[in-house]
């Protein structure tokens, strides 16, 4: 299945822009200042940034110029769950108009109409015709491999870098679960060529895509059943906000099953039947959401000297590879794989590439959000990281079911949870699950990337009412432990002082 199935008028435009049938690769001559492997976010981002810095620029795509982020994860993904969100707010919308709300009906084929024509009403940024007309980048349509140490063949064609970056993103981790493939299954890839929503749904794997799919289809009308091989899902994110978007998945119909294994898929009278822990599980449809591998295969990585591993490129703290000459960016290397991570790594790689730059990754504080209802968003260090690095951590929490928006607006499940280090207003991390969390983890980003510390956002003013009302009120909280009883004690004298 090819991410341009159907191929309706909104996918031929989209294939028209990032992977045009009548490219005609240019012919290379000299040696290019900057070559880039990969056409998702960070090889866009390198490839428009050298190029526009006046550097003679070669971007080399295999598959789809965009990447995952276009063609089949944040873009198609989010449409896809802003529909989900609609079905489900008509739902409840009785509670708020005070009315009866009837059944709602879901066209499943116009729905995915839609995340198809807005994914082609995106994909002119990321054309090859612009990066060619407008940006002055050449562009190789076809498979590139390295061929010695600062040589590269694109489609038989040998170009040769002074720099090169390989920014090859990452591909659906495949389970080697017997007859899990023979009933043709679904992963984050294929998932958007569908055209009929399956009643049954098996989604494997309880991470963001697993969580973010299962739920967007429970909204639509599947059943739908979640299997997770750890204790809980969304392992990685504080255990009080992922319990939080476990009661929404529930309410929301899925059946989750954590700590669970799945032994077998078969194919019977049309049914897949999983066997999981000893149970059957029969569904229409298989969604495989287990994560992603990184793209190191075929690309001739040893001839270029470059080391890597089943974990990705390995690079050091500049993303420099074992060639000195090569670079990595985006999900092929950095263990936060996601769209503005990968867009940060390759403003990275410009500056040390280019211009003998030092900057390094470990210095960025990488944020990261999973687009469920409740949203989960988490910036910075988590307690456990902190206590391995001998830190000791103070957590100051404001639910939301104390926050006037949420309560005006009926959504007052969540928290914001702030960590500084104990004794000083100093953020080292923070976590916010709940409406708008992705909205909200911004201001927190910036307080940590820049030093802005707790004590300074309570003297910020916060537009009333809003959700953001939520990190000043945390902050607040934090002001108080500062008025100690000896403070607390002279200010109670001289107040009483003044009465006299």
């Amino acid at each position: 299945m090819s991410v341009f199935d159907p191929l309706d008028e909104h996918n031929r435009s989209l294939q028209a822009n990032v992977f045009p049938s009548d490219w005609k690769n240019p012919n290379p001559e000299g040696t290019y200042n900057l070559v880039v492997i990969g056409g998702g976010p960070a090889g866009l981002v390198c490839a428009a940034g050298a190029a526009g810095l006046g550097g003679k620029v070669a971007l080399i795509e295999k598959s789809s110029l965009g990447g995952d982020c276009l063609n089949t994860g944040c873009v198609p993904s989010k449409a896809l769950l802003r529909a989900a969100r609609a079905a489900h707010q008509a739902r409840g919308a009785g509670t708020f108009l005070g009315t009866e709300q009837e059944t709602v009906s879901i066209d499943f084929p116009s729905v995915m109409e839609r995340v198809r024509q807005l994914r082609a009403q995106i994909s002119p940024v990321d054309s090859a015709t612009r990066y060619r007309d407008e940006l002055g980048v050449d562009v190789y349509l076809g498979e590139g491999r390295f061929t010695s140490r600062n040589t590269i063949a694109a489609n038989g064609q040998e170009l040769t870098f002074a720099r090169a970056v390989i920014a090859t993103g990452t591909h659906p981790v495949d389970l080697p679960i017997p007859g899990l493939h023979e009933g043709g299954v679904l992963n984050n890839e294929t998932v958007f060529s569908l055209t009929e929503l399956p009643a049954r749904l098996a989604v494997i794997g309880a991470g963001p895509i697993g969580c973010e799919l299962a739920q967007a289809f429970a909204r639509f009308g599947s059943r739908v059943t979640l299997l997770e091989a750890t204790d809980r899902i969304l392992p990685r994110e504080d255990p009080e906000a992922t319990a939080i978007v476990a009661e929404s998945l529930t309410r929301d119909g899925i059946d989750i099953r954590c700590q669970v294994e799945i032994t077998e898929v078969a194919n019977r009278n049309g049914e897949q039947i999983l066997r999981v822990s000893g149970q059957e599980v029969s569904v229409d449809r298989i969604l495989v959401g287990a994560g992603r591998a990184p793209n190191v295969d075929g690309m001739g990585l040893e001839e270029a000297g470059v080391e890597f591993s089943r974990n990705g490129v390995i690079t050091n703290d500049f993303l420099q590879t074992t060639n000195k000459r090569v670079y990595a960016a985006g999900d092929v290397t950095l263990e936060d794989k996601f769209t503005h991570s990968a867009d940060s790594s390759a403003r990275l790689v410009l500056q040390n590439a280019l211009f003998f730059g030092r900057k390094r990754i470990s210095a960025l504080t990488i944020p990261r959000c999973t687009y469920t209802d409740p949203e989960v968003a988490h910036i910075g260090l988590t307690p456990e990281q902190a206590e391995k690095q001998g830190l000791e951590l103070q957590s100051f929490t404001q639910e939301f079911k104390h926050l006037d928006r949420a309560i005006l607006d009926g959504e007052t499940e969540g928290f914001v949870r702030i960590h500084v280090r104990r004794g000083t207003p100093r953020i080292l991390g923070a976590t916010v699950v709940g409406a708008h969390a992705g909205e909200l983890a911004g201001e927190l980003s910036l307080a940590i990337t820049n030093g802005i510390g707790l004590h300074r956002i309570a003297s910020t003013l916060h537009c009333y009412p809003t959700h953001a009302g939520a990190i000043r009120q945390v902050a607040d909280a934090y002001q108080r432990t500062r008025l100690t009883p000896l403070v607390a004690s002279l200010f109670r004298k001289f107040l009483a002082w003044q009465r006299r």
